[in-house]
């Protein structure tokens, strides 16, 4: 607003310098110094003619010393002004002496912080470079330290592996051992002059004969009969004393139905059923000194008169069936064979060794040796779970009959009880000392 008075304050004096000569009027009640254009004045009564350039002197006296009024006012709006200008001036300067202090301080401040965290990151930089440097030193002693633990570990691993592949060649070597290192002879006929040769193509027979023992046993001849259809087979009899006809017929059967020759040899004792397999085989062998006993069917059952006379009725069509082929081969009736039962035992138990035997046909050949040549493991690796010798060709549980584990009875005598016969069946086994028991 200070500067719009200025120009007010100004500009009279430029007109009054500058424009041609007007009327001025105090009658007219304008303040002085007011310009007016000249207006029609009402011609006034006659008057004295004043004197012109009187007037005229009067109003340039007038006129400057309103001008120098003005001019006055004007140097005294100028320096107003100028002082006020030179206050804004000073506030302004002030103010900006304040904002660049306030920056200089800013910029101090920044700087200040900058250098801090220059600082900071320089000491953090110094602790990271420090702390990798330890940890690749750890790092460096770590892997020295599993370096080392490697090297002995590699060493033990080797000294193991070392004792341990010494280990494995001496159990090789001990398991080599164990076995023969040859092939089983097979020959089509295996009487060679006073020596049976036996191949792995054998089966044993030992104990008492049951229907478990026959399966066994005739699961045996099947499979060598697939085998082979004309290399001859062996069921050995080491010890047996007979046992279920209905399981000795079914080996029986299984003996004439094979294709491949099936031969049994008896080295110890046969009787019984097991003696009847040795007489009605195709072909049988025993050692001079084996024992074979034949005799009649015997009964371990009980029950009424009835039924004992229906069981003896079974037990002699049992005996029929069995003991007729033998006598056939023996030459007599089975009358004749019974009778010279009793006359050779009053027992009936007819017994002979094997170079008597054989004029009796109870057995063909007599052999003073027998060779095993299929017997190829050690007899402590072949050893079965009840004592019985396996074979390469046939690894698994021997044939041999024995259901129940030796026991004693209330008066302390040992027995073994025999397992329950099938209905119909019947033991035909040598017992003298009734050792085997039926339940």
């Amino acid at each position: 607003m200070r500067p719009n008075k200025f120009i007010a304050l100004v500009m009279p004096l430029a007109v009054l310098t500058t424009s041609i000569p007007v009327t001025v009027s105090h009658a007219a009640g304008l303040p002085p110094g007011e310009v007016t254009e000249p207006v029609p004045q009402a011609t006034p009564a006659p008057v004295p003619t004043p004197d012109p350039l009187q007037a005229m002197r009067d109003e340039v006296q007038r006129l400057s010393l309103q001008k120098e009024k003005l001019t006055a006012e004007v140097t005294l709006a100028q320096a107003t002004l100028d002082k006020e200008l030179s206050e804004s001036k000073l506030a302004t300067a002030r103010l900006q002496a304040e904002l660049d202090e306030l920056k200089a301080r800013k910029e101090l401040k920044d700087y200040q912080d900058k250098t801090k965290q220059d600082q900071e990151l320089a000491a953090l930089k110094k602790q990271f470079e420090k702390v990798t440097l330890e940890s690749n030193i750890a790092k460096a002693e770590a892997e020295t330290q599993f370096a080392a633990i490697r090297s002995v570990e590699n060493a033990a691993k080797l000294e193991i592996a070392k004792l341990a592949s010494e280990i494995d060649l001496d159990k090789q070597q001990a398991e080599s051992r164990n076995y023969a290192l040859k092939q089983p002879i097979y020959l089509k006929d295996p009487f060679q002059g006073n020596k049976l040769v036996l191949s792995d193509r054998r089966i044993p027979l030992n104990g008492p004969i049951t229907m478990a023992s026959a399966d066994q046993i005739v699961a045996r001849i099947n499979y060598f009969n697939n085998r082979d259809r004309e290399l001859p087979m062996f069921i050995v009899i080491d010890d047996s004393p007979g046992g279920s006809v209905m399981a000795g017929y079914k080996i029986l059967k299984a003996m004439k139905g094979s294709e491949a020759p099936v031969y049994v040899v008896v080295k110890s004792f046969a009787a019984s059923m097991a003696a009847c397999l040795t007489t009605l085989a195709e072909k049988s062998y025993a050692y001079p000194n084996a024992v074979i006993l034949h005799h009649q069917i015997s009964g371990l059952g009980g029950g009424n008169l009835t039924q004992q006379q229906e069981w003896v009725k079974e037990m002699n069509e049992w005996w029929r069936r069995l003991a007729e082929p033998v006598a056939q081969k023996m030459g007599v009736t089975r009358e004749e064979f019974i009778k010279q039962m009793y006359a050779h035992a009053s027992t009936g138990d007819w017994s002979e060794f094997a170079d008597e035997a054989q004029k009796l046909k109870w057995v063909d050949m007599v052999v003073e040796e027998i060779e095993e040549t299929g017997l190829l493991m050690h007899p402590d690796v072949g050893v079965g779970a009840k004592g019985e010798l396996r074979t390469m060709a046939n690894d698994s549980a021997p044939a041999t009959g024995r259901a129940t584990a030796e026991v004693r009875d209330e008066k302390g005598r040992l027995y073994m009880s025999l397992p329950r016969l099938n209905p119909m069946d019947c033991y035909w086994m040598y017992n003298p000392d009734g050792y085997y028991r039926a339940e």
